[in-house]
């Protein structure tokens, strides 16, 4: 795990470089059934133990948008603003979920900063993130743009 804490001085010139991983963290059955719960998305690949097992996954997998709404722990182990007075997600470009995660499967995160812009008061910092599946090779789980912003 590589853990950078970083100030809004360093921001200008981190363009490229690549952060991480984090440490793997489970995603539980329990995770997808509260996130069902809680959005509604109550698909039988997700929370139907028969139903999972007879689509193409063979098993229930977590949400795509679960496993993404999982990123806060995970990026603040590899990625940090010390001095910013606020940081805020201003939203993502781009998201794709390639690879499911099975019920219990691991995920961690790697983030390569792909942009920095100045803003009033402060930067916006896009990072291209990777949750990898732990055993699954190189096709990520999901592959998405966060857009982060720092106020000074």
């Amino acid at each position: 795990m590589t853990s950078d804490t970083l100030t809004m001085d360093d921001l200008p010139g981190l363009a490229g470089r690549e952060l991480g991983p984090s440490s793997w963290q489970r995603i539980t059955q329990d995770d997808i059934d509260v996130y069902a719960d809680l959005t509604g998305d109550d698909n039988p690949i997700h929370v139907d133990e028969a139903a999972a097992a007879s689509s193409p996954f063979g098993e229930r997998i977590a949400h795509g948008m679960l496993t993404l709404s999982m990123v806060v722990l995970p990026l603040r182990e590899i990625y940090r603003v010390s001095d910013a007075r606020m940081g805020i997600v201003y939203g993502y470009n781009r998201i794709r979920f390639p690879r499911p995660v099975p019920s219990g499967g691991r995920v961690r995160l790697r983030a390569t900063v792909a942009e920095v812009t100045a803003i009033s008061e402060g930067f916006q910092v896009t990072l291209a993130l990777t949750f990898e599946l732990e055993g699954a090779g190189d096709k990520p789980a999901v592959a998405a743009e966060l857009v982060l912003r720092h106020y000074r």
